[in-house]
């Protein structure tokens, strides 16, 4: 069974695959082939591809990527579960899609307003008709805020980037809330982007302490993502009109940084059979 990667973002042309009008920067063209031809050489051939939040709830790049990876992709996608139809629905189900996302992180969410009560219900609820999980992605202090919610979830929630515990540990009570998720067996964490946790932009490893308290938790529902192609901190992404480089992050280090952070025992489990059970993939 080959390696999964559980957390990668494709990004299309900007001329030929438009970004919403409101985005806080324009990202470059991240093909797909780009990463095959850097994660292929070692041995990851399974991909998830997760919507960015560039393009809203456009699911067109994410959707030909998925399709372009055939058995060894699945994608999680954003909707507007006010407006989105049934046809629209039935297409992301019949395209690979696994999960739908909801992001209170991005600096686009943040001016976009908003709170977890106001979209959990509703996301969960489309989520639960057609057999997905949601994925969210915010900072460990929204998490917390919304363990209640999680807790009572009809559906799979997937923690994107450890949490984005930031300056918060483990020990807190934001911390302990947090680490209390992810005991309950709906509950799962992506071990992706450390340097979103870190003030080191580059960072490849993660924090020992949360790590090995994660792993405490909950780690046979802990998957690995690359969240390639390293989208640029928040402090750097100051208009639409900006196109940002991506973080210089080899991808070899990435997955080296995580495997050699993670107990031997473990390694199979999260590179592999983990995401296997999550995302539905043949062992």
């Amino acid at each position: 069974m080959s390696i999964c990667d559980s957390h990668i973002h494709v990004v299309g042309d900007p001329a030929i695959s438009p970004q919403v009008a409101d985005r806080t920067y324009t990202a470059g063209e991240a093909s797909l082939e780009s990463l095959l031809d850097v994660a292929n050489p070692q041995d990851v051939t399974r991909f998830v591809v997760v919507q960015p939040s560039f393009y809203g709830t456009d699911n067109t790049v994410t959707l030909e990527a998925v399709a372009a990876l055939g058995v060894n992709g699945r994608g999680v996608a954003v909707i507007d579960p006010a407006s989105v139809t049934p046809a629209e629905l039935n297409a992301l189900q019949a395209g690979g899609i696994a999960g739908l996302r909801i992001n209170l992180y991005s600096t686009l969410a943040e001016q976009r307003g908003g709170s977890m009560q106001d979209s959990f219900g509703a996301v969960a609820a489309v989520a639960q008709r057609h057999g997905w999980h949601v994925e969210v992605i915010a900072t460990a202090e929204v998490l917390a805020g919304a363990a209640d919610l999680f807790a009572g979830s009809p559906v799979p929630v997937v923690i994107d980037h450890y949490g984005v515990h930031g300056g918060v540990m483990p020990g807190s009570d934001t911390g302990q809330a947090l680490l209390g998720l992810l005991r309950r067996p709906h509950v799962w964490m992506k071990l992706s982007a450390p340097y979103r946790c870190s003030k080191d932009p580059l960072a490849v490893r993660p924090d020992p302490d949360w790590l090995a308290a994660i792993l405490d938790a909950g780690a046979e529902r802990c998957v690995w993502g690359s969240d390639w192609p390293h989208t640029a901190p928040h402090g750097h992404q100051t208009g639409g009109g900006v196109a940002l480089p991506y973080r210089a992050l080899a991808y070899r280090d990435v997955l080296e940084g995580a495997r050699g952070a993670l107990p031997a025992q473990q390694v199979d489990a999260i590179l592999r059979r983990n995401p296997a059970r999550l995302y539905g993939f043949a062992n």
